[in-house]
Formats: structure tokens, sequence, C-alpha cells
């Protein structure tokens, strides 16, 4: 099965966005693969602002992209655009970080006035990377709880449409042939 890394690009420590994420990954490794979870926000900023990769852990991020067979890409929407973490932070891949991987675009926002933000704003940077970019979703912030336990609650309209999306989105993965002793 594939790897798939989930990156999240919120800075905020209570994070719907990271909550989408998780819970994309998690359905993901329900399906048989394998899922890594970066917060752009548990980066260094002073080395991710001066894009300093020979930061040990700012090196280990962009060695987790490479190894990825693919990503979710997860982010809040502010003022129609994605967030600046993670524009700084795909700002230091390489050109082609992305070449020949599925990706899906996941959003969120307190409005549905920033829905076409996946489309004209966090599309052409994924594809920019040389990302097949899968169909995304767009989220509104209300349609995202917890429960007590910490368990992620979304509307069950939304469920059913991140279902479908992480369905086909799973189609797109590469699968890998389990390894057998020679």
């Amino acid at each position: 099965m594939a790897t798939v890394l989930a990156l999240s690009g919120s800075p905020s420590r209570t994070s719907r966005t990271a909550l989408l994420a998780e819970h994309t990954a998690a359905g993901l490794r329900a399906r048989g693969h394998r899922t890594h979870l970066l917060a752009l926000r548990e980066l260094p900023a002073a080395p991710l602002l001066a894009a300093d990769t020979h930061d040990a852990s700012l090196a280990r991020a962009v060695s987790l992209v490479a190894e990825a067979d693919a990503l979710v890409v997860a982010t809040p929407i502010y003022q129609a655009v994605y967030s600046g973490l993670l524009k700084t932070f795909l700002d230091l891949l390489p050109q082609h970080a992305f070449a020949g991987k599925p990706v899906l675009p996941l959003a969120t926002g307190g409005s549905s006035a920033h829905v076409l933000a996946l489309d004209y704003a966090l599309r052409p940077v994924l594809t920019a990377l040389g990302a097949q970019v899968c169909q995304g979703r767009f989220v509104l912030d209300r349609h995202i709880t917890t429960a007590p336990d910490g368990a992620v609650i979304l509307d069950d309209d939304v469920e059913r449409q991140l279902a479908r999306t992480a369905d086909q989105f799973a189609r797109a993965l590469p699968s890998r042939a389990p390894l057998t002793a020679a």
C-alpha cells in the first residue's frame, strides 16, 4: 500500500484543519495505507522563515515529502488564500517535489465565500510542484468538532462527502506489492 504524508498548514494549536487532516489520514489507514502527519506549526520558525534546509527538522520534513507516495495538503483559508505557513513550507521544497504524486487538497474556513481558494489559490501551486491534484474538499469550520475523548466529529453530510473524496483519492494512490523474502 501507499505511504501518504498529511501536511497540516494551520498555525493554530486548536486547529480544525489539523483535525480534518488527521481524520482523513485515519480513513486512509483504515484502507491499509501507511500515513504520517506533519503539523507545519511544529517546525522551528527561524529556520523555516530563512529556508534553512540544513536545519535537522526542516531536512526531515523535506525528506518526508520526498519519501511519500502521495500527500494530503490541508490548510485553513485566510483572506481567500491558503495559510502563509503552508506557503513558506512549499517555497522551500525542490521545484518538482510533488512530481507524479497524487495530492489531495483540503481546506477549512469560516465562510463558503472561501471555497474557490482551493481551485484558484492552492491548486496552481500544487500543480507547479508537479502534483497530480485530485478533487479537493472545502469544509466549514462549524462542521468540524471533537468528542470529549478527542475523536473528530464531522457533520453527517460532510462526512459522506469527505468519504467519497477520500475514496477517489485512494483509487489514485500507487499500490506497492508486499516485499517477500528471496
